[in-house]
Formats: C-alpha cells, sequence, structure tokens
C-alpha cells in the first residue's frame, strides 16, 4: 500500500516580507527616510538615500537568516529577566 501524498502549499508557510525584509522594521525605516527628505534640503536627502540603502540591504540579510528575527528578538528580550541564560543553576561555591 503506497502512501499518500498531501500537497504542501507554498503560500501557507511563507513569511510575511515587505521588500524582502521584514514587514515592520522595513516600514519603520520607510517612514525615517520620508520624513528626512520631507524638508527638501539636501544633506538630509542625501543620508536618507544612504539610510536606506544600508537599511534595507541589513533587513534583506536578516530576513534570509530568519524571517522572524525582530519578533524574536523582542520576545527574548521582554523574557530575559524570567530565564537565567545559563541552563543549569549556577554554582554558588
Amino acid at each position: 500500500m503506497a502512501l499518500r501524498r498531501t500537497p504542501f502549499y507554498r503560500v501557507l508557510y511563507r513569511p510575511p516580507l515587505f521588500l524582502g525584509g521584514e514587514r515592520e522594521p522595513v516600514l519603520a525605516l520607510a517612514l525615517a527616510c520620508a520624513l528626512m527628505v520631507y524638508g527638501f534640503y539636501l544633506v538630509p536627502m542625501i543620508v536618507a538615500v544612504f539610510l536606506w540603502l544600508g537599511g534595507i540591504t541589513a533587513f534583506r540579510l536578516m530576513a534570509k537568516a530568519d524571517p522572524f528575527m525582530t519578533k524574536i528578538y523582542t520576545r527574548q528580550w521582554t523574557y530575559k529577566s524570567h530565564y537565567s541564560p545559563r541552563s543549569r543553576p549556577a554554582r554558588t561555591e
């Protein structure tokens, strides 16, 4: 008797990415860069372009490593007071 094959559609487990990075950090970066460009001054525009290019590249690399990296990091940060950094009790000697 052959095993039954069930199709596993890609849309069911694909992470929600925006421009190749996680949604929240990419949109926050876009908002920050848009606010810097709003005044139409040359120096903030140049800074915003470099910040956008560097930030979007970093967010894409982060999403390639782990699509939920910022959510995991913030959850780990909130649980820091509950769990010790070691897996066993610390020695008191």
